[in-house]
């Protein structure tokens, strides 16, 4: 026999029923977001390491040449692929590979046949290629024996030239994980020992990083205590940017975060493929980015005396001071704004 329920009971039952069915069917937007945010982060770190590698062009690559003739004959053949330096003898232009000018040098003698080109072969293996060919091909079409001597090269456990791709990459892959899991802490620690965090675990990153990859592993040569500073710096550029795109953009920073540091700015570092290879516009923002700054540091570092270390260095700081100050004064802009909109 079929029980009748009351007005209350049948409203009450109706209420339960929307409940329920609001639960089993969420808004679409909670559906895809996340799902366009993993597609885009997908299609941008393939495009962007792939079709990097695609067809790199050289673009005017540093090149000493010694001797008025010569070097007018490489400007006229070459054009645009490499970025002639008139050097007054081989010993100058040897001596600008060694500073990171350029990228290699190129001599003859007056009324020989052969030519020498020397490299820095350090500057890395598809850009010492590419020069190698370069002017190889202009020794062959002119009928020019060529002799190619590498003055820089890569120390004897790092054959391939990655070891500093690698050590950029996974001290940027720390300090945003880094800063991940801070951004979780927010209810727990008060922003003065979140900066304690941040700031303390990027030493320990950088020197990490360093005993690993330098006295342990013998990969990077550079001096422990210059390695150590580049890489705290790189560990707190990346930890601190994610930390303020993550606290003014909520859930939808970190993988803004993921997409400049970890996509954008590992690809474009110069390191897998040389700086001088990069379309233009990842070129102009290669240096620029923490990734691709910790880079040219370490290996100016390594293997050029830190002659041209300044620039990057000076990046990375920059990139951690800002984000820092702006992650600090965050609470200071929010309270303003409730008093504006109180």
């Amino acid at each position: 026999m079929a029980t009748r329920l009351g007005p209350a009971a049948e409203a009450d039952l109706t209420t339960a029923t929307a409940t329920s069915s609001s639960v089993t069917a969420p808004p679409v937007r909670l559906w895809l977001q996340p799902t366009v945010i993993a597609l885009v982060v997908v299609a941008a770190f393939i495009g962007c390491y792939v079709g990097l590698q695609r067809n790199p062009q050289p673009h005017r690559v540093p090149v000493a040449v010694a001797g008025q003739e010569l070097s007018g004959e490489m400007s006229q053949v070459l054009g645009d692929s490499v970025d002639v330096h008139p050097v007054a003898d081989a010993a100058t232009g040897r001596a600008e590979v060694e500073r990171r000018d350029v990228v290699a040098a190129l001599s003859g003698r007056a009324g020989s046949d052969r030519l020498r080109l020397e490299v820095g072969g350090a500057n890395g293996q598809s850009t010492t290629t590419a020069v190698k060919s370069l002017i190889g091909a202009y020794a062959h079409g002119s009928g020019q024996r060529l002799t190619t001597v590498d003055v820089v090269p890569f120390a004897r456990f790092d054959s391939r030239g990655l070891a500093g791709f690698y050590m950029a990459f996974g001290v940027t892959l720390a300090g945003f994980v880094l800063a991940q899991n801070v951004l979780g802490l927010a209810n727990h620690l008060h922003l003065h020992h979140r900066f304690w965090l941040l700031s303390g675990a990027s030493v320990a990153i950088g020197i990490v990083a360093t005993v690993i990859a330098g006295p342990i592993l013998g990969a990077v040569p550079a001096p422990v205590m210059p390695l150590a500073f580049a890489l705290t710096l790189l560990a707190a550029a990346a930890a601190f940017t994610t930390k303020l795109l993550g606290t003014y953009l909520g859930p939808v920073g970190v993988p803004v975060a993921t997409l400049l540091l970890l996509t954008v700015g590992n690809s474009t570092s110069g390191a897998a493929i040389g700086p001088d290879l990069l379309p233009s516009a990842a070129h102009a923002v290669s240096a620029l980015l923490p990734p691709g700054a910790a880079v040219r540091a370490v290996t100016d570092l390594s293997y050029f005396h830190g002659a041209q270390a300044v620039q990057p260095l000076t990046t990375l700081a920059l990139w951690a001071v800002i984000a820092a100050i702006l992650v600090g004064l965050r609470p200071r802009l929010r309270r303003r704004r409730t008093r504006v909109t109180a």
